[in-house]
């Protein structure tokens, strides 16, 4: 009994340390993440200005929305962004992780190579240096100007500005690549040599094979990413300097919401945006929970 009791009391001593180590880690969830979070949907029923006190106005920041016409050309330049770059991006990543997974010398080092643009995609000094690249005088136009073709300004042109952020994101695949060769290793090589034997392609192996064994990791992949490209801001801030510009043509969902809770002090509307954007992830995170059933297979 008193070992029992002693083993007792030394469980509730390692029970205390274990909270005591984790309380910094629960405090930070609760007024780092929990706290905000609770704090913008109470503000999106609110009209706040960050001076005056916050006054309750209903749903009126959210019957705002649909009227709200640069508020539907951002979520239509976003749809965009996320609708041609996801799939562009995962396309590369596949194709760089089958190329890896063949065993190269030095894979420790291509696969760190091409890892560090997702590490930095995301940074001021990566968007600076992309709207440098694209301007008019950066070194798209210039390798152009080698083959006698003449450059324009990609970033100061409507009709291409998206598309330099689409290429910056295509350009971040290391993540997702990392995550594709270690799915490739997993696949069992005695398919392949069975498949070869029956005599199946290298291409009827990769869609009879590949694609449906790793159809878990292109799912995984898929829903992260496309999570990922809803929420970019950083890009789009930096290279039309905040504005959205030119002609809203690079204006983000969370550009906007910025510039309307920074810009314009309607933090208000900011926040009910914010919720706007959370039920946006969501829904697609749904659709494509609901559509996994139909192409990915687990090996059971």
């Amino acid at each position: 009994m008193r070992r029992g009791s002693g083993g007792t009391l030394g469980g509730k001593k390692e029970n205390k340390a274990a909270f005591v180590f984790l309380a910094p880690w629960f405090a930070g969830l609760l007024f780092i993440t929990a706290g905000p979070i609770v704090a913008s949907l109470v503000l999106g029923f609110t009209d706040y200005n960050l001076i005056q006190p916050p006054e309750f106005n209903g749903l009126d920041n959210f019957t705002r929305m649909l009227s709200d016409t640069r508020l539907h050309h951002a979520l239509g330049v976003t749809l965009v962004y996320v609708v041609v770059s996801v799939p562009l991006q995962l396309a590369c990543a596949l194709g760089l992780a089958l190329l890896l997974d063949r065993g190269l010398r030095g894979l420790a080092f291509y696969r760190s190579a091409f890892y560090l643009p997702s590490l930095l995609g995301s940074s001021v000094a990566i968007a600076v240096l992309w709207k440098q690249i694209f301007g008019a005088e950066g070194l798209v136009n210039q390798v152009l100007a080698v083959f006698g073709v003449e450059g324009r300004g990609w970033i100061s042109d409507p009709g291409t500005a998206l598309s330099t952020l689409i290429v910056l994101n295509v350009w971040t695949f290391g993540a997702p690549m990392v995550i594709f060769l270690a799915g490739l290793r997993q696949i069992p090589a005695m398919y392949y040599e069975a498949a070869a034997t029956d005599g199946a392609g290298k291409w009827t192996q990769f869609r009879r094979i590949t694609i449906p064994l790793l159809s878990p990791i292109v799912f995984f992949n898929l829903v992260l990413q496309i999570i990922h490209a809803f929420q970019s801001f950083t890009q789009a801030f930096v290279v039309s300097g905040g504005s959205g510009g030119p002609s809203d043509s690079t204006l983000f969902y969370t550009l906007y919401l910025y510039q309307r809770g920074f810009g314009s002090f309607d933090m208000g509307y900011a926040s009910a945006l914010a919720w706007l954007l959370l039920v946006i992830i969501a829904g697609f995170t749904a659709v494509n929970f609901w559509a996994a059933r139909f192409w990915v297979v687990y090996d059971d």
